[in-house]
């Protein structure tokens, strides 16, 4: 069964800022590769299917498959890991997320389900709007 990671989207307010970061990167560097600090130890069960769950504004609402995890030395020669992502992100149903610091990991029966595409109602909807929905239990 795959295991998933999941990691805060610093700097992002939406799925559309993540989308636009992800094609100037695929641009420059003809793929999407998210460098982090640590590597994941359980690398077999990740590549069998895993994503990274992206949590932007403290709602985890977005997915991208994980193709491979690569070792990297930076410029000052420390060791990081590099996480070859697809660049396709897929919109997730949206849960409050705290927090955290780094990435964890996430097993596939914590994980949201896929929304079905465009024109699924909540995708619809401002991220903002969805979010003071949920707050209020209407969604």
């Amino acid at each position: 069964m795959a295991l998933h990671l999941i990691k805060l989207c610093v700097g992002a307010e939406s799925i559309a800022d993540l989308e636009e970061w992800i094609a100037e990167r695929v641009a420059a560097a003809g793929e999407h590769v998210h460098t982090t600090r640590m590597t994941p130890k359980r690398r077999e069960e990740i590549l069998d299917g895993g994503s990274l769950y992206w949590v932007i504004r403290g709602e985890l609402n977005c997915r991208q498959a994980i193709l491979d995890l690569r070792a990297v030395v930076d410029a000052e020669g420390i060791s990081r890991c590099g996480i070859l992502l697809d660049p396709r992100v897929v919109p997730v149903d949206p849960r409050p997320r705290g927090p955290f610091q780094g990435w964890r990991y996430f097993e596939a029966k914590d994980a949201p389900p896929d929304l079905a595409g465009p024109g699924e109602a909540a995708d619809e909807l401002p991220m903002e709007l969805r979010r003071e929905l949920r707050l209020i239990g209407l969604i």
